[in-house]
C-alpha cells in the first residue's frame, strides 16, 4: 500500500515538531507495511527524519506587522509552488503544524476551492490563550476536518465551538528525559565547581537579532558583573546565526559560550543541568525549560511600527 501526505509548517519551532510527527508517521507506517512518502514545507529537521522538503520556510517567518513585509513576495511564491505540488502529488492528507499566517491562508483557499484533500491542523494557533472571552476563531473549524490539539484548554476551546477535536498532548513530554549530575556536567563542558550556567535564547528569527539579542546582552552584561562566577551559554538553532552571537559576546565584553547548531543536541543535558537562570524569547524552548524546572524570564520586542498598531488596536 503506498501513501502520500504533505506537511506544511514553518519557522525552527514547526521544523522540530514537524520532524517528531514525520519520525512518528514513518514507524506506524513500518509496523503496517505502508510504503510511506512525505513531502513538504520545513527544514534540516524534518529533511533529516526522510521527509522531501520542496521549500525551506524556516527562515521566512516573522512576527508583527512591519517585520512581515519583507517576506509578503517570498512567501506568496512558495505558496504558488505549494498548490502546484499539491495537485501533482495528489497526497491522501495534507498537515498543517503552527505557521498560523500561511497556514491559515492554505487552509481557506483549499476549503474554498472544494479541495477533496483531507485537512488536518496539528499545534493550531493558541487562539485559546489570545481571544478570551471572544466566541470569533480564524476560520480553523470551517476548513479542518480534524483539529489536534497539544494543550486541554485548546481541545476545550475548538469543541465548545463545534469542532471536531482531540486532544494528544504536548510533544515536548516526551523528549524530557531525566539530566545528568552537576559533577558529570561541569567535567563535559569543563566549569569549575563554583561556576553556574545563565542560558540565552534570544533568536530563532532574523528579526529577533535586532530587536531582542541586544537587551539581552546588556542583561547577561549587568547579570554577569553582579555574579562573576556566571558563565553565558547561547545554543544557537540556526548554523547561520553563530557568529553574530560571538560578535555580541565581545562587543558587550560578556564571558561566554557559544554553543554551535551541531552541538546543541549533544550538549544540552549538560547545560541545562548547570543552568541558574535562562533569558529566553517567547516560544516553544519555554514549554521546554518549564518541564526541566528551570527558572526563566521570558521577552520580546518588536519595531516601534508595529508596537505602535498593536497598542491603538489593542482591547486592553
Amino acid at each position: 500500500m503506498n501513501k502520500k501526505i504533505f506537511i506544511s509548517t514553518g519557522e525552527v519551532s514547526g521544523d522540530l515538531h514537524g520532524s517528531l510527527l514525520a519520525y512518528a508517521l514513518f514507524n506506524e507506517a513500518k509496523k503496517r507495511s505502508i510504503d510511506l512518502e512525505i513531502y513538504g514545507l520545513g527544514g534540516e529537521k524534518m529533511q533529516k527524519e526522510g521527509v522531501k522538503i520542496l521549500q525551506d520556510t524556516t527562515s521566512i517567518s516573522a512576527i508583527g506587522i512591519w517585520e512581515s513585509l519583507p517576506l509578503i513576495i517570498p512567501t506568496i511564491k512558495i505558496q504558488r509552488n505549494f498548490y502546484k505540488s499539491l495537485k501533482k502529488l495528489l497526497p491522501s492528507c495534507l498537515i498543517l503544524i503552527d505557521y498560523m499566517g500561511p497556514n491559515i491562508k492554505i487552509g481557506r483557499k483549499l476549503k474554498a476551492q472544494n479541495y477533496k484533500i483531507p485537512i488536518y491542523y496539528y499545534i493550531a494557533p493558541q487562539e485559546w490563550a489570545w481571544r478570551v472571552g471572544n466566541n470569533s476563531t480564524t476560520d480553523l473549524i470551517n476548513f479542518s476536518d480534524k483539529i489536534f490539539a497539544i494543550f486541554k484548554q485548546e481541545a476545550s476551546f475548538y469543541k465548545k465551538r463545534g469542532g471536531n477535536v482531540s486532544w494528544v498532548g504536548h510533544p515536548m513530554i516526551d523528549l524530557t528525559k531525566k539530566l545528568p549530575n552537576k559533577k558529570e556536567s561541569r567535567k563535559i563542558l569543563k566549569l569549575r565547581a563554583n561556576q553556574y550556567i545563565l542560558l540565552l535564547m534570544p533568536a530563532s528569527r532574523y528579526q529577533e537579532l535586532r530587536y531582542v539579542l541586544p537587551t539581552f546582552m546588556k542583561t547577561a552584561r549587568r547579570l554577569q558583573k553582579k555574579y562573576p562566577n556566571l558563565v553565558v551559554y547561547i545554543p544557537s538553532c540556526r548554523k547561520i546565526f553563530e557568529e553574530r552571537f560571538r560578535k555580541a559576546l565581545n562587543k558587550y565584553g560578556i564571558k561566554g559560550v557559544v554553543i554551535s547548531q551541531q552541538d546543541n543536541s549533544e550538549l544540552k543535558p549538560y547545560i541545562y543541568s548547570l543552568t541558574k537562570l535562562a533569558l529566553c524569547k517567547s516560544g516553544t524552548v519555554n514549554m521546554e525549560l518549564a518541564l526541566y524546572e528551570i527558572p526563566q524570564i521570558v521577552g520580546y520586542r518588536v519595531s516601534r511600527v508595529t508596537a505602535f498598531i498593536a497598542k491603538k488596536n489593542s482591547k486592553f
